[in-house]
C-alpha cells in the first residue's frame, strides 16, 4: 500500500504558475467552473492566504476541491475504476454519509494544469470512475488499520485519533466498535488558536492564515519582525492546557471502569501524537495501561479506508482506494499499478 499526503488548504489562482514543483503531488491545479484553484503544498507555497473550513460538509466547495484532488492524484497513480472508502468524525458522520456518497460517486471530469511541475505542460482533462462509495467513521478506519494492518492488534484496546479538526476515542472489542464509548471532541486547533493568543499579545502576526501557522506550531518556531522565535513551551503549554481542560474531562465520563476491566491497551494515532508532550499526558493519565503510538499516525486512517475498499473490492488492489480529507491533511492511500504481464 502506498500513501500520499498533502496540506488541506486551498486558494483561487488564475495566475500562471510554471515550473515551481517537482511533480502533481506538490504542484496540484486544477479548475472548477472555470476558476483556477491551488491545492496543498503549491497554495502553501504559492498562495497568499490559504485555508479550510473545519470539518467542512461535501457540499462545501472546499471539501469537493480536497476530494478531486484526491481523485486526481489516484488516477495518476493507477487509472482503474476506484472502489472508495472515506470517512468523517463521528459527529458528522450520520449528516454527511450519503451526501459524501452522492458527491463521491459515479465518473468524474477533472481539468488540471501541469505547467506548476511542468514548464511545456498543457491542460490536459482526466476522467477517473468511482464504481462504488462506503462512508465510515474516521475511528472506525484506525480500528480497522490497528486490526487488519502491519499492527494485527487483537482482543480490546482503547483507540485515539488526534486530529487537526476532531479527536475521536473509543473502545474497540473483536465484535465491533462500542459505540457507547465513541467521543468525538474539538482537534488540536484548540491548541494551535491558544497559542496564536499567547503569541499575539506580544507579536504582530501578520495576515498567517490557521493553517500557516499550524505548520509553525509543528516545527516549534515562527519568524516575526524577521527574528526566530522559539514556540515549544508555548506549544507545550496549551498542548497541556487542551489534555487538561478537554481531552482527560471527556474521556472520564465517556470510559467506564467496566471498560477498564478486560482492556489493557492504549492505542494513539492522527497528528496529535506526533508531540510528546501531548503523549505524556495521556501516559500520565492512563498509566494503568500499555500505551502505543502508531508508526505512521498520518496515514493510518486512510490504510482502515483502504484496507476496507480492498474488502468492498473482493480483493481487486487496482480498485482499492482510501481518502482521508483531514483538516490539516489530505492521505490518499491506494496499492500500486498492478503490472501487466507480457505477452
Amino acid at each position: 500500500m502506498e500513501s500520499y499526503l498533502f496540506p488541506s488548504i486551498i486558494e483561487s489562482s488564475n495566475y500562471e504558475i510554471r515550473n515551481v514543483a517537482t511533480d502533481l503531488l506538490h504542484g496540484l491545479k486544477f479548475y472548477e467552473d472555470e476558476l483556477g484553484y491551488i491545492i496543498g503544498y503549491l497554495a502553501l507555497s504559492e498562495g497568499v492566504a490559504p485555508g479550510k473550513a473545519i470539518n467542512s460538509f461535501p457540499t462545501d466547495l472546499d471539501y469537493k476541491l480536497l476530494a478531486k484532488a484526491g481523485l486526481l492524484l489516484s488516477h495518476v497513480k493507477n487509472p482503474a475504476p476506484k472502489n472508495l472508502v472515506t470517512g468523517f468524525p463521528f459527529s458528522m458522520y450520520y449528516v454527511n454519509k450519503s451526501k459524501a456518497e452522492d458527491l463521491l460517486n459515479g465518473v468524474h471530469e477533472i481539468t488540471f494544469d501541469p505547467a506548476p511541475f511542468d514548464a511545456n505542460g498543457l491542460t490536459q482533462m482526466v476522467t477517473t470512475k468511482v464504481s462504488g462509495v462506503e462512508v465510515i467513521p474516521e475511528i472506525e478506519a484506525c480500528s480497522i488499520a490497528a486490526r487488519k494492518g502491519d499492527m494485527k492488534k487483537e482482543g480490546n484496546f482503547f483507540i485515539v485519533s488526534i486530529g487537526y479538526g476532531t479527536l475521536e476515542a473509543c473502545l474497540s472489542t473483536e465484535k465491533g466498535l462500542v459505540y457507547r464509548t465513541i467521543v468525538s471532541l474539538t482537534g488540536l486547533n484548540y491548541a494551535v488558536n491558544l497559542a496564536i493568543r499567547e503569541i499575539s499579545k506580544s507579536f504582530y502576526l501578520g495576515l498567517r492564515s490557521e493553517h500557516q501557522f499550524d505548520v509553525a506550531f509543528k516545527e516549534g518556531k515562527i519568524i516575526l519582525n524577521r527574528q526566530e522565535l522559539n514556540i515549544t513551551e508555548i506549544r507545550k503549554r496549551t498542548l497541556q492546557r487542551y489534555f487538561r481542560d478537554i481531552i482527560s474531562p471527556s474521556l472520564r465520563n465517556a470510559w467506564k471502569d467496566d471498560d477498564f476491566k478486560n482492556t489493557k491497551s492504549l492505542i494513539l494515532t492522527g497528528g496529535g501524537s506526533l508531540y510528546s508532550d501531548l503523549v505524556e499526558c495521556f501516559e500520565k493519565d492512563f498509566d494503568f495501561l500499555n500505551l502505543t503510538v502508531v508508526d505512521n499516525p498520518l496515514t493510518f486512517a486512510s490504510e482502515g479506508y483502504c484496507i476496507r475498499a480492498l474488502e468492498n473490492s473482493k480483493g481487486d488492489k487496482d480498485s482499492a482506494l482510501g481518502i482521508d480529507i483531514g483538516n490539516s491533511t489530505t492521505i490518499v492511500s491506494l496499492f500500486p499499478r498492478t503490472p501487466v504481464e507480457a505477452q
